[in-house]
C-alpha cells in the first residue's frame, strides 16, 4: 500500500527539521525510503551520502562504546578493517561533540553499562563519524525523561548549526519540535506534506488539519 506518493522537497545545510505528523502517515516509511533502506516506488534522491539513527533500543553485550562509534568508519577503513590515527581521531572527536568531556575514558566503557540517554548520544556519535551531510533520526528521544529529551535535540540544534549538517528527525515532541526546529515538515496521511518555519504553520492552522483536532487548545487545557 502507498502511504504517500508525489513529495517533493528540499533541505538545506545547517537547518534541524523536525518531521511530523499522525500516526501511520508514514514518518518511519519516508526516513527509510530516503536512508536506501526500503526502495523508493518512483523518483530519486539527490545526496549520495547520510546516517541513519533508528529508534530500537540496543542492547550491546560486551561491546565497548569505542566499538559502537568505531562502526561509522568502517565505510572509510582498509581493506583488513584496520582504523587509522585518523578515524581514532574523529571517534574521540564524535564523543566529544555529544557532550562526553572525556572521550577516551567513555570510548573505553561498556555500552550497556550507559544510561538511555547516553546511549542516544554515542549512537549520534556513530552517526556524526560517519561525517555525511545529512544525518536522519527516527524518534530519537524515544524511551527518554524529559531532561534527556530536551537535550537530545538541543544538541541535535546545535551539530546543525555548528557542523553545518542537515538534519531530519521523525518525532512526536510537537512542543520541543515548535521550540528548536529550524523548519516542520508536516505530513497529513494520503494527503502530502507541507514545510515551513513553526509560525508559519501554525498561523496557517496546518497542525490543526494535520492532527484534525486543535491540538494547542487540547495542550492548553489538559488537566488530568
Amino acid at each position: 500500500m502507498c502511504v504517500q506518493s508525489g513529495l517533493t522537497f528540499s533541505l538545506y545545510e545547517g537547518e534541524m527539521v523536525c518531521m511530523l505528523g499522525p500516526n501511520g502517515c508514514g514518518k518511519s516509511t519516508l526516513l527509510r525510503t530516503l536512508a536506501g533502506l526500503q526502495p523508493a516506488l518512483e523518483g530519486e534522491l539527490a545526496v549520495e551520502r547520510m546516517a541513519l539513527v533508528l529508534t530500537e533500543r540496543l542492547s550491546l553485550e560486551n561491546t565497548t562504546v569505542h566499538d559502537v562509534v568505531a562502526m561509522g568508519r568502517y565505510p572509510y577503513t582498509s581493506f583488513l578493517g584496520g582504523l587509522s590515527d585518523e578515524d581514532e581521531r574523529i571517534i574521540a572527536e564524535s564523543l566529544q561533540s555529544v557532550g562526553f568531556d572525556q572521550p577516551e575514558t567513555v570510548a573505553a566503557t561498556f555500552f550497556n553499562a550507559h544510561s538511555d540517554g547516553e546511549k542516544q548520544r554515542i549512537l549520534i556519535a556513530k552517526a556524526l563519524a560517519q561525517q555525511t551531510p545529512v544525518i536522519l533520526l527516527d524518534e530519537p528521544t524515544a524511551y527518554l525523561d524529559l531532561p534527556h529529551r530536551i537535550l537530545v535535540l538541543k544538541l541535535l540544534r546545535r551539530l546543525a548549526h555548528d557542523r553545518q549538517k542537515t538534519i531530519l528527525i521523525s518525532t512526536h515532541e510537537l512542543d520541543l519540535a515548535l521550540s528548536l526546529s529550524d523548519r516542520i515538515l508536516l505530513m497529513t496521511p494520503r494527503k502530502g506534506i507541507r514545510l515551513d518555519t513553526p509560525q508559519a504553520l501554525r498561523e496557517a492552522d496546518a497542525f490543526t488539519q494535520a492532527f484534525g483536532m486543535d491540538v494547542f487548545f487540547y495542550l492548553k487545557n489538559l488537566h488530568i
